[in-house]
């Protein structure tokens, strides 16, 4: 029997609807990517649900992260402010201080009830919300951990993606009893490596043969960067065959194999049944095929794609299921939905899975908005082309709530391209910075600029563990025109004819540190003295 609710706006004093002010419903994934949402690229699955909000609203075109992390990125989405801002440069080696000014405590003083639930991930306890449920650290899709606001955990059975949006419903219910408006933040574990399915689509995909990038054979030439990272679908020890890929051979162990098997561990007796059945069959198939080289680099990639999808495809249904809530109770007439990841994501791109790089799966991401339907000026349709970044979220939510938006954040509201205008002064370029190395996946740290015409330049510099000899030093400089090539497979740094575009974006980099206030480049200089 379908559930119907009680429509918000009947439940509210007539003078707090006169007021309309406008809820966000903010809903995050972790590392689901463009090339897996349909309204972007419909060559591997489709998500309905998902694109029901570009449907009915917009669609970001040119939508980017600061900084392809998980913990950064969330920091600066939080703050909207650039890593070496907010203080939360990697997930190694921080903490986020949660002292410091956020959007969810500036909401909070505009007289907004805010909530978080699912996936923090930010090595801290949560500040600026009225009410916080979540995840310790990764968390587990099957029967789940939780920590509540009175530091307490307990265990819940259910596959953690349903159990967020019954959290994130009712807490909505509860929002109906107030006359306050309100921002809720849905963090969702999925699509997050090891990628484990719900038990009811475990054999969804598995007659999809997926199309691989034409990249997937890299070998990463004239890009040293790219050659030194641990990332590669092809490398047993980067992409295990159990964690991963689910061939479990108990006969083998890795270093995942423990965690691996501590999360299928989680499920009941009957599903682990379910689980064990349909896994171990396609590992003895498997292990009678003895696959070798590409014939196993592209096993992996297809059961790598099978099992993000299944995980993607849960998610869409409840992306589904909270759309009818929002409409159903009339809370869309008053609600921004906003649909994004913390970042991109590899999917066999350069024969990668991951994140962390500036090319462009990783430091692109999925961003779609639907506004109010009772919005109180035009609205935007369609594609939005001006290029936006995750610091902008926080400065857009406040502008949203009539709060003022402190003059320490950096990134710019988004709030007159969802009315329809095309401010002349927009950014031209963006910047970026990764800096967790040494760490998983060797990826060196680099800053870059990427302009709206199409070019960018990313500079791969030492750390300082580097400079102290302990590792191969990497310090490189890369160029791209992605209008000739859109994959960036052809370093072009220093080559003839470039000079002109080269001294361009470098001067355009320094600008954007300035502005940014990102002392890197004497930070260097100093370094090299």
């Amino acid at each position: 029997m379908k559930k119907t609710y009680l429509p918000l706006l009947a439940a509210l004093p007539l003078a707090a609807q006169a007021q309309q002010r406008w809820n966000v419903v903010y809903i995050m994934t972790d590392d689901h990517t463009a090339q897996m949402m349909s309204c972007y690229d419909k060559s591997h699955v489709q998500t309905p649900n998902l694109d029901r909000i570009a449907n009915d609203g917009v669609r970001f075109v040119n939508s980017f992260v600061a900084n392809s992390l998980s913990g950064p990125s969330r920091a600066c989405m939080i703050t909207g402010k650039h890593s070496h801002k907010n203080g939360f440069t990697n997930n190694e080696h921080g903490v986020f201080d949660g002292s410091q000014q956020t959007m969810p405590k500036l909401l909070q003083q505009a007289g907004y009830s805010t909530a978080l639930i699912g996936k923090w991930h930010l090595v801290s306890t949560p500040t600026g919300f009225d009410h916080y449920e979540i995840i310790p650290g990764q968390g587990e899709y099957y029967n789940p951990t939780f920590i509540t606001m009175d530091g307490k955990t307990h265990r819940e059975e259910g596959y953690l993606t349903n159990l967020l949006t019954d959290k994130a419903i009712n807490w909505m219910n509860e929002q109906q009893k107030t006359d306050k408006p309100f921002a809720l933040f849905l963090h969702e574990k999925a699509c997050h490596r090891d990628w484990l399915p719900e038990i009811k689509y475990l054999r969804e995909y598995e007659d999809v043969t997926f199309k691989m990038p034409d990249n997937f054979n890299d070998t990463w030439e004239g890009r040293q960067a790219a050659a030194d990272q641990e990332m590669s679908i092809a490398s047993n020890t980067d992409m295990t065959m159990d964690y991963d890929i689910k061939m479990f051979d108990p006969n083998v162990r890795t270093h995942l194999t423990g965690t691996y098997l501590g999360y299928v561990g989680r499920l009941n007796t009957r599903d682990r049944a379910i689980y064990d059945q349909f896994y171990d069959s396609l590992a003895i198939d498997f292990r009678s095929r003895n696959l070798k080289g590409q014939a196993l680099k592209e096993f992996k990639f297809q059961r790598f794609m099978r099992d993000y999808a299944k995980v993607l495809k849960t998610f869409d249904d409840n992306v589904g299921r909270l759309l009818d809530y929002l409409d159903e109770t009339g809370l869309s007439e008053n609600t921004l939905v906003v649909y994004t990841s913390d970042q991109g994501f590899y999917m066999g791109e350069h024969g990668w899975f991951d994140k962390r790089f500036m090319y462009e799966e990783s430091f692109s991401t999925p961003l779609v908005m639907r506004m109010p339907t009772k919005y109180n000026k035009p609205v935007a349709k369609g594609d939005i082309t001006e290029m936006v970044q995750n610091i902008d979220y926080a400065p857009t939510f406040l502008d949203l709530a009539g709060a003022p938006i402190p003059a320490d954040i950096q990134g710019v509201s988004l709030l007159p391209l969802l009315e329809g205008q095309h401010p002349k002064n927009w950014r031209k370029s963006l910047y970026y910075h990764y800096y967790e190395y040494p760490a998983e996946h060797k990826v060196r740290r680099h800053y870059g600029v990427r302009t709206a015409d199409g070019w960018k330049l990313v500079h791969f510099y030492p750390s300082e563990e580097e400079m102290g000899g302990r590792a191969q030093i990497i310090d490189q400089w890369e160029m791209y025109d992605l209008n000739s090539d859109p994959t960036e497979m052809h370093n072009i740094y220093g080559k003839p004819g470039t000079e002109k575009q080269l001294k361009r974006l470098k001067k355009e980099l320094l600008k954007l540190q300035k502005q940014y206030d990102d002392p890197i480049e004497s930070q260097l200089s100093a370094r090299k003295k």
